[in-house]
């Protein structure tokens, strides 16, 4: 099969995905959330283009960490990390194409892990063993959607209340009451250093930490029957947050800044990561009727600045996405402190996965939001 040439693409998503398979070998592949992240961004492209090549990629990337009995390279369940869950969500897709049940195997892994997972005595997961009694938006996603999709998929509908449980308990203790905004984390046992002494929560609106929160309800609501209780209060609070967003979103570029409400702080930034997945979790909510269609004009207007501010295309055609923030979390050694001055000097890297990832996700939604709107529909 002919391999496309960027400079004969038409998508921005497949141009992505090109320009991403052009620099990512498995030599480089981790089991680790962000780069399980832009592999199940690789997937939906493949899925909505049926381009073979993207489906052997993901292929070839889960069977360089799945064993011939269902253990994974490098992943060991006594970490009790959150973040280690989030690429087994393309192990459903595997199992479901091949039937192999090394795939059965491997989820059955990653499933024991969440059954004995430390908690909360709010019945919270604890993000990592190394973080005690601490709860972090990020770790919403990484287990959230992986639980909805195995209670639909293994018929264990006990577990749509757990994964509930843990988004609408972290909204309970980190959403500010003001704007509604959400803090990064929250700690139970009020003894971390970057934690409020009375509320438990770090001090500022990190845009990815949201992001991840949002991109979980979207997704989470994709395996949740129609019937769950709570279900609507799941969709109340994606209406609510996504409303926050919209009032702290750039006038001039339609995009998001590292720390959300301060845009005219020094050193603050527009930060590409936060920015897609804000456009993925409109965009898709709007789609499946979470979100009222008023949510798609933020939804272009973040798309458009992303491609108008963030990525630059170099002379064979392949495309960076700029200003993505490389990394950033609470406590640990060295000690991060959650300060303002922390968020905004942690390393800035040019096509890190936490970006591209949700940047093909983003163009995927967009390009079948403006495929409907040039059959008729109009955006608001």
């Amino acid at each position: 099969m002919k391999q496309i040439s960027p400079q004969e693409l038409t998508t921005w998503s497949v141009r992505m995905v090109e320009s991403t398979l052009q620099r990512y070998t498995l030599e480089q592949a981790l089991w680790h959330y962000e780069h399980g992240l832009q592999v199940m961004a690789i997937q939906h492209a493949a899925q909505v283009t049926g381009e073979a090549r993207y489906m052997r990629f993901v292929s070839d990337w889960i069977d360089h960490f799945v064993q011939a009995d269902g253990n994974i390279h490098t992943y060991r369940v006594d970490e009790y990390n959150l973040d280690q869950i989030n690429a087994g969500k393309l192990l459903f897709g595997a199992l479901e194409r091949t039937g192999d049940e090394r795939y059965r195997k491997a989820l059955e892994l990653l499933r024991e892990q969440l059954r004995t997972q430390p908690r909360t005595k709010s019945n919270g997961f604890w993000h990592k063993k190394i973080y005690p009694y601490q709860m972090w938006l990020d770790g919403i996603y990484m287990a959230g959607p992986f639980l909805a999709e195995y209670a639909r998929r293994f018929d264990e509908p006990a577990l749509f209340e757990d994964v509930l449980h843990q988004i609408l308990l972290i909204d309970e203790h980190t959403r500010d009451t003001k704007t509604d905004l959400l803090y990064h984390a929250w700690d139970e046992s009020k003894r971390q250093r970057w934690a409020d002494p009375i509320t438990g929560c770090s001090q500022y609106f990190w845009g990815r930490a949201i992001g991840w929160y949002v991109m979980a309800i979207v997704d989470v609501l994709d395996h949740l029957p129609r019937d769950q209780a709570r279900r609507q209060d799941l969709i109340a609070i994606l209406n609510r947050t996504a409303r926050a967003l919209v009032q702290v979103q750039d006038e001039g570029t339609g995009l998001w800044y590292q720390i959300l409400d301060l845009h005219e702080r020094e050193g603050n930034y527009l930060e590409a990561s936060a920015s897609a997945m804000f456009v993925y979790a409109f965009a898709k909510g709007v789609r499946a009727g979470y979100l009222t269609q008023e949510f798609l004009l933020p939804a272009r207007r973040g798309y458009h600045g992303l491609l108008q501010n963030l990525i630059k295309i170099d002379s064979l055609g392949l495309l960076t996405l700029e200003k993505v923030c490389g990394s950033a979390g609470l406590g640990g050694e060295p000690y991060r402190d959650g300060s303002f001055e922390y968020y905004v000097s942690e390393k800035i890297i040019p096509n890190d996965p936490k970006g591209v990832g949700p940047f093909i996700l983003a163009a995927l939604e967009m390009e079948s939001a403006e495929a409907d709107i040039r059959q008729g529909d109009e955006l608001p």
